[in-house]
């Protein structure tokens, strides 16, 4: 029993280690280190208003809607808690159309339901956050060969496919989420919707596609993961079956 506990306390040693390394790894960066600087105590603040300390927030969870140009930031003090929306930001620029991504070079932003899978301090546009597109669900429920992929929320202000928020905005949400990364969250869930499910969401939001029944079926699908959250103020645990639907725990 005490070789077991040995090893289990150096086990335990070692992932806190690794997971603070993270964060002194990325501050090596000048673009990091800059963005602490300019935003750490505007996130403490954002964050000390909701009574959560900056320093030990547990878990981010990220929530954008493309007719709203919107991206959400919900962070999550402690295990107990619900996540509290701390920060909204602008998309600077759009491209596509309503509607999940499903081929190289349709411009599309992607919809559905995946993770941060990449920090990229040295990105072309500032700083960038990856997520896993195309993950299962897209690639079932996808016709072509080549889906493409490399997106992003980034800085600057262009985009064929990606959530461009400026550099002055991308400083805050990549440094919060290289906290909770550094904190235990290895995945930061990045959930895009084609809009607000409410009544509030204008019927022209949906571009002419309201008689396309595969997308209003895809659509039906991933509201339940909107209202999910909106129930539970938790992000849903996403399982993808093998046709390509989703399923919300």
């Amino acid at each position: 029993m005490y070789k077991a506990l040995i090893v289990f306390l150096l086990l335990l040693l070692s992932h806190f280690v690794g997971a603070q390394s993270f964060e002194t790894s990325q501050l090596r960066n000048s673009r990091v280190s800059n963005a602490k600087v300019d935003k750490q105590w505007t996130m403490e603040q954002a964050c000390s208003r909701y009574g959560m300390d900056y320093n030990n927030i547990v878990n981010v969870y990220i929530r954008a809607f493309k007719q709203e140009r919107i991206l959400e930031l919900w962070v999550q003090g402690d295990f107990d808690s619900d996540y509290i929306k701390i920060k909204e930001y602008a998309f600077c620029e759009m491209s596509g159309y309503l509607g999940p991504k499903r081929k190289r070079g349709d411009r599309q932003i992607p919809e559905g339901f995946y993770f941060v899978n990449k920090f990229n301090p040295t990105s072309n546009y500032h700083l960038s956050l990856g997520i896993n597109y195309p993950n299962p669900s897209d690639s079932k429920l996808s016709v072509y060969p080549n889906l493409g992929g490399d997106i992003f929320i980034h800085g600057d202000c262009i985009t064929i496919g990606c959530i461009p928020l400026t550099d002055d905005k991308i400083k805050e949400l990549y440094l919060i989420c290289v906290k909770a990364r550094n904190n235990g969250q290895s995945n930061i869930p990045v959930h895009i919707f084609p809009n607000k499910f409410d009544e509030s969401t204008p019927k022209t939001a949906y571009n002419g596609n309201l008689n396309d029944p595969l997308l209003l079926h895809f659509w039906d699908n991933i509201q339940e993961g909107y209202y999910y959250f909106e129930r539970h103020r938790r992000p849903p645990l996403v399982h993808i079956n093998s046709d390509g639907t989703y399923e919300f725990f």
